[in-house]
């Protein structure tokens, strides 16, 4: 049985799996567009998974930067401080 996706509220996913979305690319094209660090390899899928999951902050040199900007087909400035899941108000009881 295939499972269907269900369509989430934009508001509750992280800007950075919103952004992806929009630029019509999956988490690992996207890492692919990626230098690492060597700028000997690209960045794999699992990176920007933990990006998305706000489980690891992203720590870019500029040439990451730039391909991560030119991928995501935005400029700089629009780029998000926090890539993770918009955080939600502490719940009181």
């Amino acid at each position: 049985m295939v499972r269907k996706k269900q369509s989430e509220n934009p508001d509750d996913m992280p800007v950075l799996r919103r952004l992806r979305e929009v630029a019509g690319l999956t988490q690992s094209q996207l890492a692919g567009k990626i230098p690492d660090k060597t700028r000997t390899k690209t960045l794999n899928q699992s990176v920007i998974s933990r990006w998305e999951s706000g489980e690891d902050e992203p720590e870019l040199t500029i040439p990451q930067m730039r391909a991560l900007c030119s991928a995501l087909g935005i400029p700089f400035e629009n780029l998000p401080d926090d890539f993770g899941p918009p955080s939600r108000p502490a719940q009181t009881e």
